[in-house]
């Protein structure tokens, strides 16, 4: 067999030119196989793998076109490369005739009504092409991967500042309007909206809900990385306010691979501050509950898209958000597992949240003696019992800081718990109870909430503690599920200011966009009856990176 390359600098094709050309080839008489491809460093391996490089292709650099072809013999080889150009032409010739503008900002002044951009071009250059479109300020559909994490963060809070969505990068899935964007399924309209970090997710759920007799009102893609630490789930958030907005979305649907802890947090307060139903499927990450408030939690694709169907035929009452409680929860318990467990269930709804027995690092109470946002606070950790009793039978400490909490004008609910029964204090309401009342009489504006453990055959009379407590104002429950429930109906999610919030008026019309990138996007727009204008991208400055750095400089 004969191994025989071709490298044509600068040159630049879609890759769905290139795999139609590699097939093409590859289909020859007396042809054993084709590689064409961008000679990338992994596209390179690739070659390697398949025992397609050859030491000229070696010399290939990011920016050729290298062509390879493994035939028979020589003349074969060399027949199949000298046929290169007269298949490009074949393509070209299938194109249509009309102008495609060979920028962005030429595109715009053929399509003034497009507020979209959906960008495939190669992970190099889709940060620029993608800076670009906000300053033109349109929504991104980014399909393109291999943007580096750096890029994805700027560009997500430029977007955010100028109330632009980024869908992405690597981003293959959404429904705008009835319109599917990248990889996406005819379904029906509908009431059901969706905000995911998975591609597929969102497809096999869409699908699902198409299937059940439900529809799409709209379906955000977010990219894989947004749920990440360090991006903070942007997109998602914004995801989730335009839904909000939406008076044709009656059910919400979340969805993602696992998300960072504290991401997961934050999504789930945002996603109760709508108001409206939100199923919940973070793969992987362990549901709270089937139920807390307005969120219901899925373990699985298909069952988040039946409680979402389920739930459109349900009489919906829209959660009032206004007049909750604003300020900062302060856990102060005797009982270590029943502080786990509180913020085991908090953490789902109340962020930020800060413990010193923290369940992720990142919820770690630097100091335990001093609270911060909201805290569940074990004063029965080393910390504090060395030379004192343990708060299961001394109230002293708790009482201490009960006080120093009331200092703190964002305090504004504190949870605490009764813990009775043999070996423990013989009557904790008789020092709690008046303690609450001179703490009320100072700040009438904090609540008060207690979780009594115990029973009716206790020395301390379970009765008699909690008639003490409700007599000064405490809101009794009888376990930490009922407590977190509660608090979980009347916290209202802290806003973050981060910039205008996406207009639903821009998921509301027509869709019209601009493709930059993979033709196979732009001919599905067309099919589905949207406006779309296709550019003829090319890299610019050739794909020379020093001279795309002298461009930018100059630009800037």
């Amino acid at each position: 067999m004969i191994l025989k390359s071709e490298i044509r600098p600068g040159a630049y094709f879609d890759s769905i030119v290139l795999m139609q050309l590699q097939r093409k080839l590859a289909a020859m008489p007396g042809v054993e196989d084709a590689g064409v491809v961008m000679a990338t460093p992994a596209n390179i391996e690739l070659l390697a793998d398949f025992e397609l490089l050859s030491s000229e292709g070696k010399r290939a650099g990011p920016d050729d076109l290298l062509i390879v072809v493994k035939a028979k013999d020589e003349a074969t080889a060399a027949d199949a490369l000298s046929k290169v150009n007269a298949l490009l032409q074949q393509k070209r010739a299938a194109i249509s005739q009309e102008f495609r503008p060979r920028s962005l900002n030429l595109a715009v002044k053929q399509l003034p009504q497009a507020e979209w951009v959906l960008i495939s071009v190669p992970g190099r250059y889709a940060a620029g092409v993608a800076e670009e479109a906000l300053e033109l300020n349109k929504h991104i559909f980014l399909y393109s991967n291999n943007v580096t994490l750096e890029d994805e963060i700027r560009l997500k809070h430029i977007a955010q500042q100028k109330g632009l969505l980024i869908m992405g990068p690597d981003c293959g899935t959404a429904i705008i309007n009835g319109i599917g964007l990248g990889f996406a399924n005819r379904v029906k309209t509908g009431s059901i909206g969706l905000v995911g970090a998975s591609g597929t997710g969102l497809q096999a759920i869409t699908s699902h809900i198409h299937n059940l007799g439900g529809g799409i009102s709209q379906a955000i893609g977010t990219g894989g990385r947004d749920l990440k630490a360090e991006v903070g789930a942007i997109t998602s958030i914004q995801g989730l306010e335009v839904l909000k907005q939406d008076e044709d979305t009656r059910v919400i649907v979340l969805v993602s691979k696992p998300p960072a802890a504290e991401v997961a947090t934050k999504l789930l307060s945002v996603a109760k501050g709508t108001g409206k139903p939100v199923v919940v499927d973070f793969i992987g990450y362990p549901p709270p509950a089937r139920q807390l408030g307005n969120l219901h939690f899925a373990t699985s694709l298909s069952e988040a898209a039946e409680i979402a169907f389920a739930l459109t035929n349900r009489e919906i009452v829209l959660e009032k958000m206004e007049g909750q409680t604003k300020g900062y929860l302060r856990g102060l318990f005797s009982g270590g597992t029943l502080a786990y467990q509180a913020l085991l269930g908090l953490q789902n709804v109340l962020s930020p949240i800060f413990s010193n027995v923290p369940i992720n690092k990142h919820q770690t109470l630097e100091d335990p003696i001093k609270s911060k946002a909201h805290t569940i606070v074990d004063l029965g950790e080393d910390v504090f019992t060395v030379g004192r009793l343990h708060p299961m039978l001394d109230n002293d400490l708790r009482i201490r800081r009960l006080h120093q909490e009331m200092e703190d004008p964002d305090t504004k609910t504190i949870l605490f718990d009764v813990v009775l029964g043999e070996g423990a204090h013989h009557d904790p309401a008789s020092e709690l109870a008046p303690a609450i009342a001179i703490a009320k009489k100072k700040r009438k504006d904090v609540e008060f909430i207690a979780i009594v453990i115990g029973t009716d055959e206790d020395p301390q009379d379970i009765e008699a503690q909690i008639e003490q407590l409700e007599k000064v104002g405490v809101n009794i429950f009888r376990n930490t599920a009922e407590a977190v429930a509660y608090i979980d109906g009347h916290f209202s999610s802290q806003g973050e200011g981060t910039g205008p919030p996406v207009s639903i008026e821009s998921f509301k019309r027509s869709l019209a966009a601009i493709n930059v990138g993979l033709e196979t996007f732009y001919k599905s727009l067309i099919a589905q009856g949207a406006e779309a204008v296709h550019v003829d991208w090319r890299p610019p400055a050739g794909g020379d990176e020093k001279l795309m750095d002298i461009l930018a400089k100059m630009k800037k």
